[in-house]
Parts: C-alpha cells; sequence; structure tokens
C-alpha cells in the first residue's frame, strides 16, 4: 500500500491558512506510508502535467492532527513519488495537534 490510509475530506477543523501562510512553513521529508490521503480521486491531468508546479507550490501540505498526517494538496506528487519508487515526499507539514 502506497498510503497508511485513503480519507475522503478533511477531518481536522479549517486552519485558515493562505498560500502565502502555507509558504512560511518549511518544508521536510515524510514517508508515503504515513499519509492519509483527503481525497479519493486525482486528476489525470495534474498527474501527467509537465507544469502541474508551475501555478502552485513546489511541495504539499500535510497536516498533522490527532496523530495523523493528512495529504491536504500535493496528492498528484505523491503519487507521482510512488510511481518513481521513491518512498517520501517534501511536503509543508502543518501541525494541528497542539
Amino acid at each position: 500500500m502506497i498510503f497508511k490510509r485513503i480519507g475522503e475530506g478533511r477531518p481536522y477543523p479549517d486552519h485558515g491558512r493562505s498560500f502565502k501562510e502555507w509558504a512560511e512553513v518549511a518544508p521536510r521529508q515524510i514517508r508515503l506510508d504515513q499519509l492519509i490521503t483527503t481525497k479519493r480521486h486525482l486528476d489525470l491531468d495534474a498527474l501527467l502535467s509537465q507544469d502541474s508546479t508551475f501555478y502552485g507550490d513546489l511541495f504539499a501540505h500535510v497536516v498533522h492532527w490527532q496523530g495523523g498526517y493528512y495529504l491536504e494538496d500535493g496528492l498528484h506528487r505523491a503519487v507521482r513519488a510512488a510511481l518513481q519508487q521513491r518512498t517520501v515526499l517534501h511536503a509543508r507539514v502543518l501541525d494541528l495537534s497542539e
């Protein structure tokens, strides 16, 4: 299994982070098998696009809440990493567990 679990929706409270505020979170590596997705479906265009990160963040967005790591944005990056047989993903991890 690539991910810890396939989820549907965001079980954590709304954090209200803007794109600029996400950019202030330093990226770090996180194992793919620790991630719980918040989307069940992947847009194949986003996965196959050569410039999928051109208009967005270079790093996935992950929310740590109640012991889980929820992949909020960047599912296509995570799947692409798995297809390239990588076990980690560079992501910005926001800790809401405090």
